[in-house]
């Protein structure tokens, strides 16, 4: 079929590759830093989009698209592009999870009825990163502003449409639309009156196309497909699908899984997302991940996690009875937002570093193993965990997950899997274009290199564990978890 290129816009800079569309492989591949932005730059939200631009081309010089046939877009999620009804950009793009707008998310959930009431209407809480929040922060905080917008894009659907040379049309996939707020996975339809609700008067939105279908081509004959958000992308990068979960350990930590139909929870710990292939993606988060072990460390006065591992691995499962209660900037999932951690189980022989170490990557896990329990609860099946990000290469992580998760793991190898995404659909599209692919079936594309991790033996012990960790939870927070 040919050559695609996948082109991911990351909140600091632009990755390209450019990918056999048969076999996936990666044939060429380009960066480029996004450039820097005034004094405030890194620091503040607000980012000209103009810098995505700029540093696509520089990523994309040299030849590097020569041949190329069509090239998919991933980009940050929830970065807000509005426009003006002539199609300049009225403000910088509100980028990220925006703190400015915590106090118009928690008035926004009051103005519709609650957490239930957002998350029957799209499957999502309003919180700092969704781009409805941000409309009720401009409108509140940018009325003049506010008034002049007349269209509503994302990072991705803005990058999409310049690359098509500012066409009339402006498209969005289902992936980017769910995380808006405005747009709701379980129907497939945008919520206009939340619009309305958020900056005080309609907009203009793009038009939701399917996965396999393309926004355009450029003047020159380059096809673009539809394009989506970076985590959408990346989960169609690695090849998940139905009986996978993925597990991400930032500060943060989140938990997605595949799952044919959308899932509302009227407690709001599941944020219900559209993926890159017509599924639906749950997603579960916690406020606690790698946090928890970078306080840990310090702590115990080691210089990094690898310092931190080695000497956890001292230790043995369980820790000698010693539980932490990972909940350091109040917690999530379960929705305890004020609380603080706990450290349970301290015994004479309890009291040694090396068992805090432990307890530190066993109390991690175990509030993602319960994130993971959120989805198992509502019918979601986990038979593989794709691990993903630096503290999955640790010792005691990898010691630990398997059993704890009761699953086995896949630790892939980095790569740039939101830009691989982005090439397949790219593939896709081209292939549905030339009749060679179905609408429904992507491309099979090989999946990551990884290391793969069975529970085995240690399985009942890992269960032992958990049991231990949700009997302190439980006595520590009584009915945490219940709905």
């Amino acid at each position: 079929m040919g050559i695609v290129a996948g082109l991911d816009s990351a909140p600091d800079f632009t990755r390209i590759v450019v990918c056999d569309t048969d076999t996936g492989a990666v044939l060429r591949q380009g960066y480029a830093p996004h450039p820097v932005q005034g004094p405030d730059a890194g620091r503040s939200p607000d980012v000209d989009p103009q810098a995505w631009l700029l540093s696509l081309g520089e990523a994309a010089s040299g030849g590097l698209l020569e041949g190329v046939q069509a090239i998919g877009v991933s980009a940050q999620a929830g970065a807000l592009v509005p426009l003006d009804a002539q199609g300049n950009t009225v403000r910088p793009a509100m980028t990220g999870g925006d703190k400015r707008a915590q106090v118009a998310a928690a008035d926004l959930v009051d103005a519709l009825g609650g957490r239930e009431a957002w998350a029957q209407a799209v499957g999502c809480v309003p919180g700092a990163a969704q781009p409805v929040t941000k409309l009720r922060w401009m409108a509140r905080t940018e009325p003049e502003n506010a008034a002049r917008t007349a269209v509503l894009l994302q990072a991705h659907d803005w990058l999409v449409w310049q690359l098509l040379g500012r066409p009339v049309r402006r498209t969005t996939d289902r992936g980017g639309a769910s995380g808006t707020g405005y747009w709701a996975a379980a129907t497939g339809a945008y919520r206009p009156d939340l619009v309305e609700l958020a900056l005080g008067h309609q907009a203009m939105l793009p038009e939701v196309i399917g996965p396999a279908d393309a926004a355009g081509t450029t003047p020159e004959g380059l096809m673009i497909s539809a394009g989506t958000a970076d985590t959408m992308a990346a989960a169609f990068g690695l090849g998940i699908g139905l009986g996978d979960a993925v597990v991400s350990l930032g500060a943060s930590g989140s938990v997605m899984a595949v799952h044919p139909e959308p899932l509302v929870d009227g407690g709001g710990m599941i944020t219900s997302l559209a993926d890159a292939t017509g599924m639906h993606l749950p997603v579960v988060t916690t406020l606690n991940a790698v946090r928890a072990l970078r306080g840990t460390a310090e702590l115990l006065g080691l210089p990094d996690l690898e310092s931190l591992s080695d000497l956890a691995m001292k230790s043995t499962p369980g820790a000698h009875g010693l539980v932490l209660l990972p909940y350091l900037e109040g917690e999530r999932t379960p929705n305890l937002p004020h609380t603080a951690g706990t450290l349970a189980g301290l015994r004479r022989e309890s009291m040694k570093p090396e068992h805090l170490a432990r307890a530190a990557f066993e109390g991690m896990l175990c509030g993602l193993a319960d994130a993971l329990d959120v989805l198992r609860g509502r019918g979601v099946e986990v038979r593989r965990v794709f691990l993903l990000g630096p503290a999955a290469e640790l010792p005691a992580v990898q010691a630990a997950a398997p059993a704890l998760f009761g699953a086995q793991v896949v630790v892939p190898q980095p790569a740039d899997y939101a830009a691989t995404g982005a090439a397949r659909q790219a593939a896709w599209a081209l292939g549905v274009s030339q009749g060679a692919l179905d609408p429904r079936t992507p491309p099979v594309w090989p999946g990551p290199v990884a290391q793969v991790l069975d529970p085995g033996e240690e399985l009942a012990v890992g269960q032992a564990v958990r049991q231990q960790y949700v009997a302190v939870r439980e006595q520590t927070h009584p009915g945490a978890f219940q709905q």
